[in-house]
């Protein structure tokens, strides 16, 4: 929650080996990137960010925010690409939330955002196997897990009990055979997986690579600033030291 003057307000910056995705809850951020992409991310809907061989972005609250003040809530998972796929063309897909299934299932209201679960499919586009979705629980609502051969629960808001085991509220569980969770009280969860990695990654700031020679590359090329530009918005943040 942000007072007037106060807000989000990313300059533009690389990425590489990756993808991002995006799921707000509430409040609205604006995506600028060197394809080209402006857009405005609003609640419900995702935003599929395919880093690729490299590209620059930015992310702001809208202008009114960022004097008014307000809320921004949401969730930003980074998805390691496949090796065969983390040099693949940088892309951008913005996918509305009338597009993503919305159900019920087991007294809670569940979002599906990416891949498929409970017999329904998301039509968001990955490169593999992966899982994401959100669900709202009323108070004692149970909701079954998925099958995934990894799978994690996030809790946003709330607690919830995986049998005898009570979690509260943020926090993230990696699950080992649990088969349902249940609401202690109203909750708000966030269930991620899929299929593991195909090897190792290397991580550093924004870049990520099954090699570590590939993100030295792209320090470099940030350091020199060969990323494209974001059309409109001309600010740059150095590289770290």
């Amino acid at each position: 929650t942000f007072d007037a003057g106060a807000g989000i307000s990313v300059r533009p910056h690389p990425h590489i080996g990756l993808a991002t995705v995006t799921y707000l809850f509430d409040g609205e951020i604006r995506h600028r990137d060197s394809l080209g992409s402006d857009g405005v991310i609003q609640p419900g809907a995702i935003k599929w960010m395919t880093a690729g061989r490299g590209r620059l972005l930015s992310e702001r609250m809208k202008e009114g925010g960022m004097r008014e003040g307000g809320s921004l809530h949401g969730l930003q998972l980074w998805v390691a690409l496949p090796a065969e796929h983390e040099e693949a063309a940088p892309a951008f897909r913005h996918y509305p939330a009338s597009d993503l299934p919305r159900f019920d299932e087991g007294g809670a209201r569940v979002s599906l955002l990416v891949g498929e679960a409970w017999g329904r499919r998301s039509p968001v586009a990955t490169f593999s196997p992966i899982l994401f979705a959100v669900a709202d629980l009323e108070t004692d609502a149970t909701l079954a897990m998925p099958e995934a051969e990894e799978l994690g629960v996030y809790v946003v808001e709330g607690n919830v009990a995986f049998g005898s085991a009570q979690v509260e509220g943020p926090a993230l569980v990696v699950l080992d055979g649990a088969q349902s969770l249940t609401a202690i009280g109203k909750a708000k969860v966030a269930l991620l997986g899929g299929a593991p990695l195909d090897g190792p990654r290397h991580m550093w700031g924004n870049f990520v690579s099954s090699r570590r020679e590939r993100i030295e590359e792209a320090k470099r090329a940030w350091r020199e600033r060969r990323f494209d530009e974001v059309p409109g918005d001309p600010e740059w943040i150095p590289l770290p030291e």
